[in-house]
């Protein structure tokens, strides 16, 4: 089975993955990196429009800017990088199951674990 997601749905599920499953990397010795001063400029430009900021908010919003997130892979000892071109192609990858749970909001951080791994490896290694 396919499933054909929008841009826009792919951000969303993408950012209720981070909320929700972020933290759950340090598990598997992953770590989330990036440049202090992207991060400064993308919630300068989130605040400039009247939002209520999250951690997250602002991911997404240096995604938007066109900037990277870096997963270190201390497992690997290697780096991957996340952008917005990625999100959009690969969150509709993640496992059928674990994608329409996440669709249909009944998701956990498993869930998220699945769709964050999705983006980062293309698949689900851990779990």
């Amino acid at each position: 089975m396919t499933i054909t997601l929008t841009q826009q749905e792919s951000e969303n599920l993408f950012f209720d993955a981070l909320c929700n499953g972020l933290s759950e990397l340090r598990y598997y010795n992953l770590y989330l990196n990036f440049d202090d001063e992207e991060y400064k400029s993308s919630k300068e430009k989130l605040k400039a429009s009247n939002q209520n900021l999250c951690y997250e908010d602002v991911l997404m919003q240096m995604l938007r800017d066109g900037y990277k997130l870096e997963i270190i892979d201390y497992n690997g000892d290697e780096s991957h990088y996340i952008t917005l071109d990625l999100v959009h192609e690969r969150v509709a990858k993640t496992p059928t199951r674990h994608l329409m749970d996440a669709i249909n909001e009944s998701g956990d951080a498993i869930i998220a674990d699945c769709i964050l791994q999705t983006v980062i490896y293309e698949e689900v290694i851990y779990g």
